[in-house]
């Protein structure tokens, strides 16, 4: 394919996939240089591009014929992956995670089915996904939380045992099926994940999952993953109830009694009765003092429910506004639908439900709402009125350990 042809294709991937049909013609496109030369500057001043795999051979100074010759393997399928070198890298908590790490060669192909898959999925990906992805991160996860989670009164932490470990290969390649209408692409993606792994030089078959390391293991991570997100947006579809919480009367019957106040203050004023007005303001600053601590609405309205989600690769955390029954309803549904459909499990010690007052952790934040108890006053028209925060708003805190860990390392 020419240049244009090939960036004409690629601007028609995403739409197509957004119109909700399968794509074909992708392992013809990987026949283009311009593909190969793309994913090689994306992945060669990457941490680690130079560690080779189970060969000696790195990104380093890689040739253009090395490319071709690989691009002439690949289009007459004999390109075979070569197992990835496994290493044990340490965790906080004293125990190892496994990494895979391809060999150069390998590396680049990962990189070319990556660029494509990437055209496919970005488009209808949700964008409540913030894991491995171009433009999202930890942080917009959190902001997202922070800024928008209002009123949550439940937190569900669900946790995956081992994710990229139990991907399971038959779903995953079930699920490219549904979008990706090419057989030998499909094939190519199928020879990665079964390549297997070296571990201390001996091999091992792999059966399930796709390795931490390899270029196109995040966004096959989130393709599986995004199946969650789907069942999530139904259900939330389903569970949502309500415009707005109803008034709280408690709240409402103050507020009349403090604006009757005002007016008969202005009128005392306008008369010159002055002692009658300072008993009036004395009064009226006990309400108001009443009406600070009490909420405008009524926060536990049974016809005003939401659902609300965010993810980050397998970590993901579910806030309610409901019931605990219904909460912990949701926490089950979920489990149930990440062990039938996806056959992942969920570790039932470290999942949970908290009250969001309480708290969890997420991407290494303590996520809990609080209700700030300043007032501010603010001037309206002639009267200053109280102005106070508003209630049950998300807050992030860093775990007291984190800053004692950090406090160490510099001290």
């Amino acid at each position: 394919m020419q240049p244009h042809t090939v960036l004409k294709r690629l601007d028609a991937i995403s739409e197509l996939s957004k119109q909700g049909k399968r794509i074909n013609g992708l392992l013809r496109m990987m026949a283009s240089p311009l593909l190969w030369e793309q994913a090689y500057a994306e992945i060669a001043s990457n941490k680690g591009a130079l560690t080779p795999g189970v060969t000696n051979e790195t990104l380093d100074g890689f040739s253009i014929e090395r490319v071709e010759r690989i691009i002439g393997q690949i289009m007459s399928s004999n390109h075979r992956f070569t197992p990835v070198r496994r290493v044990h890298i340490p965790k906080a908590n004293g125990k190892t995670r496994p990494l895979g790490i391809p060999t150069a060669s390998d590396k680049l192909v990962q990189a070319v089915v990556k660029l494509l898959l990437e055209r496919i999925y970005e488009p209808v990906f949700s964008p409540l996904s913030h894991g491995f992805r171009r433009r999202y991160s930890c942080h917009t996860a959190l902001e997202h939380i922070k800024k928008t989670w209002h009123g949550v009164k439940w937190l569900v932490d669900v946790d995956v045992v081992s994710f990229f470990d139990n991907i399971n290969h038959s779903i995953l390649l079930d699920l490219l099926r549904k979008k990706i209408d090419d057989k030998r692409f499909i094939s190519l993606i199928e020879g990665m994940l079964k390549a297997g792994y070296m571990d201390n030089w001996t091999y091992h078959t792999t059966y399930s999952g796709t390795p931490q390391g390899g270029v196109v293991s995040p966004i096959l991570a989130n393709i599986y993953l995004h199946e969650l997100d789907q069942f999530l947006t139904k259900m939330k579809a389903g569970f949502d109830k309500g415009q707005k919480r109803s008034k709280n009367p408690d709240y409402d019957s103050l507020a009349r009694k403090i604006h009757n106040r005002r007016r008969k203050l202005t009128t005392m004023l306008e008369t010159g009765n002055d002692i009658a007005g300072n008993a009036i303001i004395t009064e009226l600053r006990t309400l108001e003092d009443k009406c600070s601590d009490m909420p405008s609405t009524n926060m536990f309205d049974p016809n005003f429910k939401r659902l609300l989600f965010c993810r980050y690769a397998d970590d993901f955390l579910i806030g309610v506004i409901g019931s605990k029954a219904e909460a912990n309803e949701v926490m089950h549904l979920v489990m149930d639908f990440l062990h039938t459909n996806l056959r992942l499990e969920a570790s039932p010690e470290k999942s949970k439900l908290s009250k969001a007052s309480d708290g969890t952790l997420f991407l290494g934040y303590t996520v809990k709402t609080f209700t700030g108890k300043q007032v501010q006053r603010k001037k309206i028209g002639q009267w200053t009125v109280r102005k106070r925060n508003p209630s049950d708003r998300i807050q992030l805190r860093v775990p007291r350990d984190r800053i004692a860990k950090f406090n160490q390392r510099q001290g």
